[in-house]
């Protein structure tokens, strides 16, 4: 399920881009504000586009699962960053206004805590 979010999420991006996904995922499981298990992450509402647009049921490709695996077993570009968007096409004002002292760019996305 975790390379199935990555491959719609984070098609085109480079392999950390994809990397940082995943960790971004592993990081609100962690968290108290999300849920706890990878499932109840994934399915908040609105919580990932790829989920209202049936794209998380595309095929993933290795690299992927390899990207999953890598956050899995700690790796976490992010530095623990709860969030992420493409400024290119997110639709949501919420994420463009939110104020983060730390805003990492990787890729098309921004990354905050």
């Amino acid at each position: 399920m975790l390379a199935r979010v990555i491959n719609a999420e984070a098609r085109g991006e480079p392999y950390i881009g994809k990397v940082a996904v995943a960790a971004v995922i592993i990081n609100r499981m962690k968290s108290s504000l999300f849920p706890d298990t990878l499932r109840e992450v994934i399915n908040q509402p609105y919580a990932f586009t790829c989920v209202q647009d049936k794209q998380i049921n595309l095929t993933p490709n290795d690299e992927c699962y390899r990207a999953a695996l890598e956050a899995v077993n700690g790796n976490d570009p992010t530095g623990g960053c709860l969030f992420y968007y493409n400024p290119k096409t997110a639709s949501s004002g919420w994420m463009k206004q939110r104020q983060s002292s730390s805003r990492l760019i990787i890729g098309n996305h921004i990354f905050m805590k």
